[in-house]
């Protein structure tokens, strides 16, 4: 049998699990994910045994220090996630909800009701918990679910997947709702985000090239969550404590992260009395700074930053510093060099604010506030399965209602059209 016909069988028995998952209420759906939660308690020491293989062969594999990290489980971890799936039962059923109705003059009555996309294939690198999270999500919001998680973690995921079936379907999981593809081979994720008519959609969720290779490859739709290049413009009416705090916040308190900032910029008329310092703060918690001319004028101290430095996710403790005649250059410089995902400006001027939020085209755009924000638990959506810089289906932090679409009910007593 080929690898294809290995993933075909999978996503057949994902369409037949999707449509007994789009009748279960949401008392049912609640009570299957804390019952999913239990095992992964009760069976922690089985989801350990397992993970400390993982970890032993990532070691002789020499993954770096980071990488054993977020492979790396303990029974706090196992604890948190079993929290987490507590967590996504707590939270409002996203199908069935009325996003719409109206009548027409000829009786007709419309409703636009939210529904299950269907089967999602959700394909992600190292860390094992994502396993939970995005089983939990995808279930929640009653979609069957293809989890493809990296190789380096193929045993635990395996395990966690057992576990959590082996709970849900004590209270009535149907057995295909959760499924794991169990090879290592990379072939795999081609063939299986190319099964149009069976898979709905793909979410790939790691770093840049995992999310190009997927994308690449598809031909079923992708929801992309590329690289955070994260700004902060410090207009010439900001109150300068708030930027200094808003801008240590963004790029200090995680810089690992795809909403930390990786930019600044300022405005010329405030730059030589901000920028010495800004610099000093950041450079007292270890940030290096690369700027352009006239920020290195004002501070000669920074290293002059390369045109693919305004490119960069540095996802480390690094900083791009740039200085702008106006708030207009500050929207051109942003879509020009920008990811789409989130960009900041500090102002008290209401029409400098305005002229932002209209001109960036981010996923979300902050008035006085910390780009670190952008996640889905801060935004008040309960758990989230990324954040996508697409602009369809979904934009911004998915939380469960973006792990849905809609249909429309059209209810008549016998209209016929003419």
């Amino acid at each position: 049998m080929s690898l294809r016909d290995d993933m075909t069988i999978l996503a057949d028995r994902a369409v037949a699990a999707s449509r007994e998952l789009a009748l279960l209420n949401a008392r049912k759906k609640n009570a299957i994910l804390k019952a999913m939660a239990d095992e992964l308690d009760r069976q922690s020491g089985r989801i350990l045994s397992a993970n400390r293989g993982d970890v032993e062969a990532g070691r002789k594999a020499g993954l770096s220090p980071a990488m054993l990290d977020r492979l790396m489980l303990d029974a706090g971890r196992v604890a948190a996630m079993a929290r987490g799936l507590r967590d996504v039962a707590a939270l409002p059923d996203p199908v069935g909800r009325k996003l719409r109705s109206w009548a027409r003059p000829n009786g007709l009555r419309l409703v636009k009701v939210s529904v299950p996309i269907g089967v999602i294939a959700v394909i992600y690198e190292s860390r094992p918990n994502v396993t939970a999270d995005a089983a939990a999500l995808c279930f929640k919001a009653s979609n069957a679910v293809i989890l493809r998680g990296g190789s380096e973690a193929i045993r635990t995921s395996g395990v966690i997947v057992d576990v959590m079936l082996e709970g849900g379907m004590k209270r009535g999981l149907p057995g295909n709702a959760i499924q794991l593809v169990r090879t290592a081979d990379r072939d795999a994720v081609g063939e299986l985000v190319r099964l149009t008519g069976k898979v709905d959609l793909a979410i790939p969720r790691g770093g840049e090239g995992l999310i190009r290779a997927v994308t690449e490859q598809a031909r079923v739709p992708v929801i992309k969550h590329y690289k955070g290049v994260c700004h902060v413009y410090v207009d010439e009416s900001a109150d300068v404590g708030m930027a200094l705090r808003i801008i240590e916040n963004a790029k200090c308190q995680r810089p690992g992260v795809c909403n930390a900032a990786e930019k600044v910029l300022v405005h010329e008329r405030i730059a030589p009395s901000f920028l010495p310092g800004m610099a000093a703060l950041l450079s007292s918690k270890g940030v290096e700074l690369r700027g352009d001319a006239k920020a290195r004028a004002i501070v000669p101290g920074m290293k002059a930053a390369a045109e693919q430095d305004w490119h960069e996710e540095y996802l480390a403790l690094i900083m791009t510093v740039g200085v702008v005649p106006s708030v207009e250059a500050a929207v051109d410089h942003i879509m020009k060099y920008g990811s789409r995902h989130s960009d900041a400006i500090v102002a008290s001027s209401k029409a400098a604010q305005d002229a932002f939020a209209r001109g960036v085209d981010s996923a979300a755009v902050y008035v006085n506030a910390s780009t670190r924000f952008t996640d889905g638990g801060e935004f008040g959506m309960g758990a989230e399965i990324g954040i996508s810089t697409d602009k369809l289906h979904a934009r911004g932090p998915m939380g469960l209602a973006e792990l849905t679409t809609y249909k429309y009910v059209v209810r008549g007593n016998g209209q016929v059209r003419g």
